[in-house]
């Protein structure tokens, strides 16, 4: 089912705008048709869970999900001694990793750290999916946290900063690193000193004015190349 909410203020009148805190589907169509290949990947990684044997979860999107398909040899390099495991899934927004955890996704496994990077997707918009404000983006990371700690008490969360992005408009509108910045003011108060940290790599990637720096991102300006992958692995 859709549980909407409300579109911010200025954002483009398309796509779905549902609830960033309530656990979703992802879907292929405007009217609520659910994406099969995604609930596929889905399954499959619900599989590798029950394999067990992860003890560094990392939970996401296409930045997460690209770090171990299309940049293996550097996750190979960097997390490959660490029994890593990528549950990142092109696309997703915090609806969509909320119901992923939800079902299944954790079952059979218990890693010492997740490290958590998404919101980037309830920021921006496309032909399916709406904006959702910056308030809501951050109740929905809030949630993913949340029900992380619920099925892995045991892991410490690694919540990352949104990175930013240089995409043009209408998917990404001009003021998107404007809002990246006061989602991530927000998120980083979820820190509680504890299990949860923290961590902003964000002037490792932009300059003061949000301009990516030379090689970090590809060509979309949104998702790191190698370089970009190689400067989160020493941050983490």
């Amino acid at each position: 089912r859709i549980v909407p909410a409300t579109r911010p203020s200025g954002s483009p009148d398309n796509g779905i705008v549902e609830d960033a805190a309530v656990a979703s589907p992802a879907r292929s169509k405007p009217d609520g048709t659910v994406n099969q290949g995604w609930i596929r990947h889905h399954d499959q990684f619900v599989a590798t869970a029950k394999k067990g044997n992860i003890d560094l979860y990392m939970e996401g999107d296409s930045i997460t999900d690209f770090w171990g398909t299309r940049f293996k040899a550097n996750w190979e390099k960097n997390l490959g001694g660490w029994n890593p495991g990528d549950f990142g899934i092109s696309g997703d927004r915090t609806q969509n990793l909320l119901y992923r955890i939800d079902n299944g996704e954790f079952d059979g496994v218990s890693p010492k750290v997740v490290v958590l990077l998404v919101g980037t997707n309830n920021l921006a918009s496309n032909a399916t999916y709406g904006e959702n404000s910056v308030e809501d983006t951050v109740k929905g990371v809030a949630a993913v946290v949340k029900d992380i700690q619920k099925h892995a008490p045991q892991a410490r969360i690694l919540l990352m900063a949104i990175f930013p992005r240089n995409d043009p408009p209408p998917k990404a509108r001009a003021d998107i690193n404007q809002r990246i910045h006061q989602a991530n003011e927000q998120i980083a108060r979820l820190a509680d000193g504890k299990t949860i940290k923290y961590l902003n790599i964000n002037d490792q990637l932009a300059d003061k004015e949000d301009k990516l720096f030379p090689g970090v991102m590809g060509r979309d300006n949104l998702h790191p190349t190698d370089k970009g992958y190689q400067i989160w692995a020493d941050a983490i």
